[in-house]
């Protein structure tokens, strides 16, 4: 089957990755999302993938109460998305998958530095490309750095894991009677400031029409659904 979207950009959240899947099925988050990402790598779809570093640093004095300076904070979480995005090579490329790690910043010899001609010829090699250390500048968060990235690899989607199934009017952790949106506008998002990825994300995806999906990172198979072009999750799109 022809998939859906050849190209995708897969943002998902640091602070998942060591905790254990909700089915047992796998050690950890990562392992899990590893396995899902291999069935749509297999499915012929040049993957590239974002992680944040909220499992090891997150905002000032989350984990650190010496540390006030917010440009620090975001230093050393740039850092942590660079750790996160090696643990997940050395994963993948555990089950014979090729995978590179690029990072905003000079670190040699440890990661290359991002470069979109390279980075386009390594997906187009079949290799899953993770980019790290944000845009390398404090104050934009690693949704930022997805859009960015996904614009510049010139991506068909990006897909956005999550703890919830989807896009809700409200949050649905808060009220019961959050309704799940299977699919909206950009504009429908904005009048209703429904929060699918941070400001400054959403306005660079919605001026270059690139559409968001959002599912829940836990659901087995849920990625090949969404790359079949299957209903699953909610899909953002002007």
């Amino acid at each position: 089957m022809k998939p859906a979207y050849k190209r995708i950009l897969l943002k998902l959240s640091g602070e998942v990755l060591d905790e254990k899947p909700p089915d047992g099925s796998s050690k950890t988050m990562m392992d899990f999302i590893i396995n899902e990402v291999a069935q749509i790598h297999a499915a012929g779809v040049e993957t590239a993938i974002v992680i944040g570093g909220g499992n090891i640093m997150r905002g000032i004095n989350k984990d650190d109460e010496n540390i006030h300076d917010r440009v620090t904070a975001d230093q050393i979480g740039m850092l942590a998305t660079v750790i996160n995005a090696l643990k997940f090579k050395d994963a993948v490329e555990s089950r014979n998958i090729k995978a590179v790690v690029m990072t905003s910043f000079s670190i040699d010899s440890i990661a290359q530095r991002f470069n979109k001609s390279s980075a386009l010829e390594c997906l187009t090699d079949g290799k899953i490309v993770l980019f790290a250390g944000g845009t390398s500048n404090p104050f934009f968060s690693t949704d930022s750095a997805a859009a960015l990235r996904a614009l510049e690899i010139n991506a068909d989607v990006i897909i956005k894991g999550s703890n919830v199934d989807g896009v809700y009017d409200k949050d649905p952790g808060k009220f019961k009677d959050a309704k799940k949106l299977d699919e909206l506008t950009y504009n429908d998002a904005l009048e209703n400031d429904i929060r699918v990825l941070d400001q400054t994300a959403f306005a660079l995806l919605k001026d270059h029409k690139i559409p968001i999906v959002v599912y829940r990172m836990a659901d087995s198979g849920m990625l090949l659904k969404i790359i079949r072009g299957e209903k699953a999750g909610s899909i953002v799109r002007n």
